[in-house]
């Protein structure tokens, strides 16, 4: 009995694991799982029932009483609202207009797109849909290689989970009781690094290989005329409510729970400017929003009664006993941390990574100490962000990439999934070689929160 108590936090790390590997939903499995272990825990004496009738008053005070995760709601029905009003539509046939002429142009158009939309909506499901359908047909018209062309897509699509407003940087914030604005500043500079480095690998991609990108005849007369209008009014309107949340944010007038006020309030004002915000586009948008923010919410909420029980039975202790057992250094720890989650990440999505190794690894970092080459107090936020660029790929990489499967239903027979594959792998070694130099050079990260957030 004893043993079994010693390893009763591993046992249920490893049901945990074992349950999301049955298909069931996400949530089932972690309320079912934390009810059989309190359970046995009742049983072995190592929680009593007033423990378990807490748990409801603990999902209330972290989730249903949570100030900062109000901006979790918001951040997705501003997105739904842009995504059901085109504004991000306009912004996509633009670029790709003004880039026609440009080697590997279309390309280039959907990067940039990915990399305003992740600012303006920060929905992945969504993202990857509306480029999918807007973008990919029209590169594979104009003779793209399919994996150049569902590389691009699939990878810009996925940029929104690590560019603010980020849904994500919400919920790990929360998890690890972080100051949310830091965080969101802390992950703008690394966001766009990897978009940049998006943008450098297309371009010396169609140098070296031209025939994977051709250059289209010149743009017809006709769609020139009235093109600066399009694009002052296609490029303004993303630029307007990104300015009113992030801009609110780094400039210290609004916290990041009331920037997603501002940012759904300006998404519904900027639809009403562009007439497409009718009362039936107002239903579906708040339809689509509740459904997704339903899910979430009753994932957090399993999450924090699972978290809760795992405290309760041991939890900390064996991780940090584990830890330090296994006699590594603190870079050691860092990497193999690193490594757990991108391996996890060919398996299950980020949010179940997020729920199931954050809690794990936050006493781990608590422990950690990197000396001079970062500050003890910017550790976790820098780590919190390596976290991020590495969850990225989770929606990537096989066979469980959720952005494959979104790409895979909104492009039909247009591609295989095999040239969905071939396409994600360089993206996939660019987005690791990303994480690496924010590793080397963790001033990426921490630069511009130091800057516009000291005290």
């Amino acid at each position: 009995m004893e043993t079994l108590t010693e390893y009763l936090p591993a046992l249920m790390f490893l049901s945990l694991i074992l349950g999301l590997f049955t298909a069931l939903p996400v949530p089932i499995v972690l309320t079912a799982v934390t009810l059989i272990f309190a359970i046995i825990a009742m049983g072995l004496g190592e929680m009593r029932f007033v423990h378990v009738s807490l748990i409801p008053t603990r999902i209330f005070g972290s989730v249903v009483d949570n100030a900062v995760l109000v901006a979790a709601p918001m951040f997705i029905f501003m997105g739904v609202v842009m995504e059901k009003t085109r504004i991000a539509e306009d912004l996509l046939l633009t670029l790709q207009t003004l880039l026609a002429r440009v080697p590997g142009g279309l390309a280039l158009a959907v990067v940039l797109m990915g990399t305003i939309l992740a600012a303006a909506t920060g929905i992945i499901g969504a993202s990857v849909v509306m480029l999918t359908v807007m973008a990919l047909p029209t590169m594979l018209r104009a003779g793209y290689a399919a994996p150049l062309a569902t590389g691009a897509v699939a990878s810009a699509g996925t940029l929104g989970i690590l560019i603010p407003p980020s849904v994500m940087l919400v919920f790990m914030s929360d998890l690890l009781s972080l100051n949310l604005a830091k965080v969101f500043v802390a992950a703008f500079l690394p966001g766009l690094f990897l978009a940049g480095v998006y943008l450098v690998y297309v371009v010396v991609r169609s140098i070296v290989r031209p025939n994977e990108t051709p250059v289209p005849a010149a743009i017809a007369p006709e769609e020139k005329k009235g093109l600066i209008k399009d694009t002052i009014v296609s490029v303004s309107f993303p630029l307007i409510l990104i300015i009113a949340v992030l801009g609110s944010i780094i400039g210290g007038i609004a916290s990041p729970t009331e920037a997603s006020g501002v940012g759904a309030f300006a998404a519904l004002l900027l639809g009403l400017a562009r007439g497409r915000l009718s009362r039936e586009i107002l239903g579906d948008a708040t339809d689509s929003s509740l459904r997704t923010i339903g899910l979430l919410f009753f994932i957090f909420a399993a999450a924090t009664a699972f978290s809760y029980v795992f405290r309760k039975i041991g939890g900390d202790d064996f991780i940090i006993d584990l830890a330090q057992s296994l006699n590594l250094g603190d870079w050691a720890l860092l990497f193999t941390m690193m490594a757990m989650v991108f391996v996890m990440g060919f398996f299950f999505d980020w949010i179940e990574i997020t729920l199931i190794l954050l809690p794990i690894f936050s006493p781990i970092v608590g422990l950690m100490d990197l000396g001079d080459f970062i500050p003890k107090e910017d550790l976790v936020y820098w780590f919190t962000i390596l976290v991020a660029v590495n969850l990225q790929t989770s929606f990537l990489t096989p066979p469980f990439g959720f952005a494959l499967f979104y790409m895979k239903g909104a492009a039909g027979d247009m591609v295989s999934m095999a040239d969905i594959y071939r396409g994600i792998v360089p993206f996939v070694l660019l987005q690791v070689a990303v994480l690496f130099i924010l590793i080397w050079q963790p001033n990426i990260v921490m630069w511009l929160p130091n800057q516009v957030l000291s005290p």
